[in-house]
Formats: C-alpha cells, structure tokens, sequence
C-alpha cells in the first residue's frame, strides 16, 4: 500500500470520526451520520488497500 493512500485512508477515517463526534455533541443528527458514512468509507478503502497489497506480495 502506497504511503498516500494509506495517509488519505486514514484522514478520511480520522475526519469522519470528528464529524461523527461533533455531530453527536451539539445534538445535529445529519452531521453525526456524514461522519459515520465518511468514516466507514474510510474504514473499507483501506481495508480494500490492504487486501491487495497481501494479494500482491503474498
């Protein structure tokens, strides 16, 4: 997995759980789902990165 891809993959991650949270503190139902959806897209991104990098090298 390239190094960029793994930094944007886990920005997205890291963005999406601070939306989530921000969402969920000030009470604003539609920021705390984006941010669950942001993060979750995030999450499968990379776990599709990893599984072709081990399919690659493996």
């Amino acid at each position: 997995m390239g190094i960029g891809k793994k930094t944007k993959h886990v920005g997205e991650i890291a963005e999406g759980k601070t939306k989530e949270t921000t969402g969920q503190a000030v009470g604003n139902e539609s920021l705390r789902l984006k941010g669950k959806a942001e993060k979750i897209k995030g999450k499968v991104k990379h776990a599709a990165e990893k599984a072709r990098d081990t399919l690659k090298h493996g």
